[in-house]
């Protein structure tokens, strides 16, 4: 159970900040997952909202590179709700189950070449907090520069989903796959 209340409605905020409900409505079609828990901070809600709307659909990343880094920092953060979040689009772009399988047990068998590029580099940022030269250059030139800075804020903004939904320990949505931690 979430330790905050979810906000699910305009009604449980303020009124200055009701259009930023709706706004995250308009965009997301619901008010759902971390946004239930960003909004007892209505500005930093919609501010989050606005960055992900990049992030999610509008950078120039495919998708299937999205996907990969979001549900490598969801295993890395042990955070359910996002993993849930994120295994059923993965499957919808292609994503073999060998490469959720080794993302969600934390090896590398069994991920396609251009696949493993992005969960190295997201497994290096998390856990070393550097990435090695190697992986850098060629990251550069596959995506060139704005690809990789790209990627690197995609990471840092499931990382802040993340760590959200871990603070207020919020489970996975009804019928998501849930991860074992």
């Amino acid at each position: 159970m979430a330790r905050l209340t979810p906000i699910t409605s305009k009604d449980q905020v303020a009124p200055k900040d009701q259009a930023i409900v709706d706004s995250i409505v308009a965009s997301r079609g619901a008010l759902q997952g971390p946004f239930t828990m960003f909004l007892h901070c209505p500005e930093l809600a919609g501010r989050l909202a606005h960055l992900g709307a990049f992030v999610r659909f509008e950078g120039s990343l495919d998708m299937r590179v999205r996907v990969l880094a979001a549900m490598t920092v969801a295993r890395e953060l042990e955070a359910v709700y996002v993993w849930g979040a994120q295994t059923g689009g993965a499957r919808r772009l292609g994503v073999p189950e060998s490469t959720i399988t080794a993302i969600r047990e934390n090896h590398s068998r069994g991920i396609p070449p251009e696949d493993a590029q992005i969960v190295e580099f997201t497994r290096q940022l998390m856990r070393k907090h550097r990435v090695d030269a190697g992986t850098l250059k060629t990251l550069i030139g596959r995506f060139g520069n704005d690809g990789l800075i790209q990627l690197t804020g995609a990471i840092g903004y499931y990382s802040m989903l993340s760590m959200t939904v871990n603070a207020c320990e919020l489970e996975a949505a009804p019928g998501a796959e849930v991860l074992k931690t």
